[in-house]
C-alpha cells in the first residue's frame, strides 16, 4: 500500500447514474475503487446516487462522477448534479453519457442556450436545438486513438499526446454548437483521428473533465485509468482542504 494512505483523508464521491450490473462500466467501479485505495493510497467513500435523486444537495461531496448508462431516468437530476460540481468547484468527471450531459448543462446554464437538447432524450429536435446528436456510425464496442491537446489537464494526466480509448455510445456533440461553448470557456482537448471532439474540460475549474469514451473499461481493471486517478487525487485534495 502507498505510504500516504494512512495520512490521506477519506474523500466522499457521488457516483451519479442508474446503477445496473448490465452496464459493464458500473460493474468495474467497485474494483477500481479498491485499486485506488490499495495501489494509490486514495481512499474514496463512494455513494451511488440514482439520477432521480441527484437533485439533492451534493455540495458535501468531494467529487461527482456522472457515469455511463443513458438514457438516464432523470435528465434533470443529472444536469443538477453537473451544475453543482461546476458552480461549487467540486471535482467532476463525466464519462460517455456524463460527457454528453456536461456539455448540455454548460450550454443551457452558461451559454444561455435554453432550448439546447439531447436527441436521445428529446426525439425530433431541430438541428438548431440539438446539442447532442446521433453518430453517423455507432461507437458501441469501438476502440480508437484520441489526440490530446498539449498542456491541457488531460495531457498532464495521461502524459502523452495520443491515447487509446474504448467507447460504448451512439451520440456525440453537434459540431455547429462547439464554437459557442468554446467562447464561454469550455475547452475541447481531445479529438479522434478525424477531429471529432472526445474530451472536454473547464480550465477555470479545479478539476472538471469529461470524455465521450469510457476510461472505466481501460485495461484489465488492475490499475485505474490516469483520468480516474486524477479525479480521485482531486477528491482527496478537496477533502483535505
Amino acid at each position: 500500500m502507498n505510504d500516504t494512505a494512512s495520512s490521506a483523508p477519506v474523500a466522499r464521491i457521488a457516483l451519479v447514474g442508474d446503477r445496473s450490473e448490465a452496464v459493464r462500466s458500473h460493474a468495474r467501479i467497485p474494483g477500481l475503487l479498491d485499486v485506488l485505495r490499495t495501489r494509490d493510497g486514495l481512499d474514496l467513500d463512494a455513494y451511488w446516487i440514482p439520477t432521480q435523486d441527484a437533485h439533492e444537495d451534493l455540495t458535501g461531496f468531494d467529487a461527482i462522477w456522472v457515469l455511463p448508462g443513458s438514457p438516464y431516468r432523470s435528465e434533470a437530476g443529472v444536469l443538477a448534479a453537473i451544475g453543482t460540481a461546476r458552480a461549487h468547484g467540486i471535482p467532476f468527471l463525466g464519462t460517455c453519457g456524463g460527457f454528453q450531459h456536461a456539455l448540455l448543462e454548460f450550454a443551457r446554464n452558461v451559454c444561455g442556450l435554453a432550448r439546447a437538447g439531447h436527441a436521445e432524450n428529446t426525439p425530433g429536435l431541430t438541428d438548431e436545438d440539438a446539442l447532442v446528436v446521433p453518430l453517423a456510425c455507432s461507437l458501441v464496442g469501438h476502440e480508437g486513438t484520441v489526440r490530446i491537446t498539449p498542456g491541457s489537464r488531460a495531457a498532464q494526466l495521461l502524459g502523452t499526446d495520443r491515447a487509446q480509448a474504448r467507447y460504448h455510445c451512439n451520440y456525440a456533440p453537434n459540431p455547429r454548437h462547439l464554437d459557442v461553448l468554446r467562447e464561454h470557456g469550455l475547452a475541447f482537448t481531445g479529438t479522434d483521428e478525424s477531429g471529432e471532439v472526445r474530451i472536454a474540460e473547464l480550465p477555470s475549474h479545479p478539476f472538471f473533465l469529461a470524455t465521450l469514451f469510457q476510461p472505466e473499461l481501460d485495461g484489465d481493471g488492475t490499475r485505474a485509468h490516469p483520468l480516474i486517478t486524477g479525479l480521485a487525487t482531486a477528491a482527496v485534495a478537496h477533502a483535505r482542504a
